[in-house]
């Protein structure tokens, strides 16, 4: 069965017009028997994962594919699958065959294709981060939720047994209060390189559809794919790539129906290549009367980075202190520890690895309560990365010293910052070249999801961004 498919020219035309003419079709039910046809939006890396893990997959079935780039998709072509080949999304969603869609396009086009795929009464799973800004992924929870559409984000760890059992004890009071958190991603990546003149986009590339709502601005990066994620104008460093699956897990395992309403950044990007996001950068944060430390490095440790002191320490994922003890807990599982460090309890997980299947789950029973990461519960923790990377891109060239002082307040930031300070060493950093950047200490309206107080002006100039003219997030859903 499919749903109610708009014609193209209805679909593309001005976003208040698509919306009043979806509002007159009828909802259409896909029943539990019945087989969901899905589009995959993207297919480099995450793309190409789901396509090779759909076999597994009951109750669905890829009948399209796209990307702009012909070159990712040939290999999944075959003459028999009947699988259909697109490089323009609009072709693919305007597909009256396809029921939902699966978007693993880079970060800026996460909304609008997921925006532009329920317009058109198609359900739509968006892959981490929901969103390139705070406003856009609002904007697609107020779609999700006027086309009664189900919509999934990609943090899959929300369905992994461990941390729903984590969070179930520290609710009940296992643990007593929770005093801090200390949010974690420490594994290393190496520099993207640097060019001083543009790369061309690869000739099987259609670089217009590529960059849809973003620049469209000359490639100054070596690798073409990939690499966009430390460009701020596509994606949005480790912070939004990594950053949304452990802060996700940090707000599921506290609670929280909202983010943080006071926070401040600091770090830099301390190599001289094309990347402009942050590879070392902290986040502190209050909410709630729960002090949080997101802690994100790129750079090798004194003895060998991703292997290296830095996990043994466990701190990769999330350290929760409580009154009576605490939990360390990442992607696969964790634990529970009295005060005298002593094992009371044992968290084992999965990962999430049913995340997809909840998603045809819950198109199939027409039940957005099923879904274990609602699209409003994804662009809250998104937005909660958003936070930390508008302080740092309002940040000053500063020190280490002075980001001591700024943070101070917790002892767990110190930390932090002398963990981080070997790394800068060992690297040989100079200072001069890539300075340590201080973003300035914020605060946020959770209703409003604007900034108040101080720095404001410039801090809400960042909730949201310009688009290209034919790939605006629309203003009226």
């Amino acid at each position: 069965m499919t749903t109610p498919n708009m014609t193209r020219r209805r679909f593309i035309g001005t976003s208040a017009a698509a919306s009043t003419v979806y509002s007159l079709l009828p909802h259409t039910v896909i029943g539990a028997n019945e087989r969901v046809n899905v589009g995959i939006i993207g297919v480099g890396g995450k793309g190409s994962d789901h396509i090779k893990k759909f076999p597994k997959t009951p109750g669905a079935k890829i009948i399209a594919i796209c990307d702009p780039d012909s070159a990712q998709t040939e290999e999944f072509l075959q003459p028999d699958n009947g699988v259909q080949d697109y490089r323009d999304l609009r072709k693919l969603i305007d597909n009256k065959d396809v029921d939902a869609v699966i978007i693993a396009t880079p970060n800026h086009w996460h909304s609008l294709a997921a925006i532009w795929a329920m317009q058109a009464g198609k359900h739509a799973y968006v892959e981490k981060p929901v969103s390139h800004t705070i406003w856009e992924s609002r904007q697609t929870v107020k779609a999700a939720r006027k086309y009664k559409r189900i919509c999934q984000a990609g943090t899959q760890q929300r369905s992994c047994p461990a941390p729903q059992a984590a969070a179930r004890d520290i609710a009940e009071g296992r643990y007593g209060k929770v005093l801090w958190v200390h949010c974690s991603k420490l594994g290393s990546r190496a520099p993207i390189g640097k060019i001083a003149t543009a790369k061309q986009p690869p000739a099987t590339c259609d670089y217009d559809l590529w960059a849809g709502p973003s620049p469209k601005t000359p490639v100054m990066r070596k690798q073409f794919h990939y690499d966009w994620h430390w460009q701020f104008n596509w994606g949005d460093g480790e912070m939004g790539n990594w950053g949304p699956h452990y802060v996700d897990d940090l707000r599921h395992l506290l609670g929280w129906d909202d983010v943080p309403t006071k926070m401040r950044a600091a770090g830099g990007r301390f190599w001289d290549d094309n990347g402009d996001t942050p590879n070392m950068q902290i986040a502190y944060m209050e909410h709630r009367g729960v002090k949080v430390v997101i802690d994100i490095r790129n750079m090798a440790d004194a003895v060998g980075g991703s292997s290296g002191a830095l996990y043994r320490k466990s701190r990769e994922g999330n350290f929760v202190m409580c009154e009576k003890g605490y939990i360390q807990i990442a992607r696969g599982g964790g634990k529970g520890f009295d005060l005298d460090g002593n094992k009371v309890a044992q968290y084992k997980g999965n990962g999430g690895g049913g995340h997809v299947t909840n998603f045809f789950k819950a198109i199939q029973a027409d039940d957005a309560s099923l879904l274990k990461c609602d699209i409003e519960i994804g662009h809250q923790s998104t937005m909660m990365c958003h936070l930390a990377n508008i302080s740092y891109r309002l940040g000053k060239a500063s020190s280490l010293d002075a980001a001591r002082e700024a943070m101070a307040a917790h002892e767990d930031t110190l930390h932090t910052i002398d963990g981080i300070a070997p790394q800068l060493e060992l690297a040989k950093t100079d200072f001069e070249k890539t300075p340590f950047m201080l973003g300035p200490e914020l605060t946020f309206d959770n209703q409003a999801e604007q900034f108040t107080g101080p720095g404001a002006t410039e801090a809400n100039a960042l909730v949201r961004t310009e688009y290209r003219k034919g790939f605006e997030v629309p203003e009226k859903v």
